[in-house]
């Protein structure tokens, strides 16, 4: 382990006004998307929608890293340049996305373990020799009827100190994700209380495993209403109550914290974003690492069709724009509906 090295890229993971791109969507997962727009999900047409975000003109301004999947970082543009080498070539960093996606739980109905951790040091040394110099796992944790259990917040934080540290021991910066989904119909303060118990068991498994923390960042979901929940908190509240779950759990040696959208619209995960950077003296930088919330639009606008590859790229550059702006609280409500 390279700590200075691990520093380094973690810093510029989170650099001033810039963020994280996730483009490491599972097969099924851009099914899916690919079905909204009635698009049949074909290795082609995965690449030529990846190399439609990472060519848009301009994105380095606002974006420091891609997180990749493991077919995308085999892939090349249609000029034949690997994806790592190009994203490279442009200033942003290639990470990879290495678990195995969240199983169910035995025994503990409703509940999930995210799997992944066996063969990993193999594949991490595979990935770093194809340009990945950080990674991402996410740990996932739903609110429900007497869930989550201790036993199942236990259990996603130690798996994620396991893949932290093999990790930093191959020299890759680990993104750690515990996601605390906004599904359901809790309020505000329940998800603070579940947020709160989840990121104390991460950092404890964190320093067990003797994970460095200044060559990690954290990728935490905010704090907010589920979905279904009938008062749904105004965002000056999402905020307030996300920045204090941090302040009580994150260590100031961390450099960096990358929000997650998970199923936030765009502008509201942008607003809240911009709302937390209006915070002095926070000891860590505030950033994004958004997938849906950069690039609905822009699949939105191309569609699966060659002759709206430009305007697909107007929109994923219009977003990164406005998260960049929010890196340093300057996204208003509105800015989405002026011309990017």
């Amino acid at each position: 382990m390279n700590c200075s090295d691990l520093e380094a890229v973690a810093a510029a993971m989170v650099a001033k006004d810039k963020g994280l791109l996730a483009a490491d969507e599972s097969t099924g997962t851009i099914k899916k998307r690919f079905d909204k727009i009635q698009l049949e999900s074909t290795e082609e047409q995965r690449r030529t929608y990846r190399e439609l975000l990472f060519t848009t003109a301009g994105i380095s301004q606002w974006i420091s890293g891609v997180i990749l999947f493991d077919e995308t970082i085999r892939q090349k543009t249609r000029d034949g340049v690997p994806f790592p080498q190009y994203l490279g070539k442009l200033g942003i960093i290639p990470g990879i996305k290495v678990d195995a996606g969240a199983k169910p739980l035995a025994l503990f109905p409703g509940e999930t373990i995210t799997e992944g951790l066996d063969g990993l040091r193999e594949r991490l040394i595979e990935y770093y020799r194809l340009g990945a110099r950080f990674a991402k796992w996410r740990a996932v944790i739903d609110i429900g009827e007497g869930i989550p259990t201790s036993y199942a917040i236990e259990a996603n934080a130690h798996a994620l100190a396991r893949y932290a540290a093999l990790c930093q021991e191959q020299n890759i910066v680990p993104i750690v994700e515990p996601e605390v989904l906004m599904d359901g119909a809790h309020t505000l303060p329940r998800c603070e209380q579940v947020t709160d118990a989840v990121l104390g068991a991460v950092f404890t498994h964190l320093a067990e495993q003797r994970v460095y923390l200044e060559g990690m960042i954290l990728k935490p979901n905010m704090v907010i209403s589920g979905k279904k929940c009938p008062t749904r908190a105004a965002p000056e509240q999402v905020a307030a109550a996300t920045l204090r779950c941090l302040k009580r759990h994150v260590p100031a040696a961390v450099p960096g914290i990358a929000f997650l959208s998970g199923g936030q619209t765009p502008a509201e995960a942008t607003e809240h974003l911009s709302l937390m950077n209006r915070s002095k003296g926070l000891p860590w930088q505030l950033s994004f690492s958004y997938g849906r919330a950069l690039q609905d639009a822009a699949l939105a606008a191309w569609g699966g069709k060659a002759a709206n590859f430009a305007a697909g790229q107007k929109e994923f550059h219009k977003w990164a724009r406005l998260n960049g702006l929010a890196r340093s609280g300057a996204f208003q409500p509105g800015m989405e509906q002026q011309a990017a």
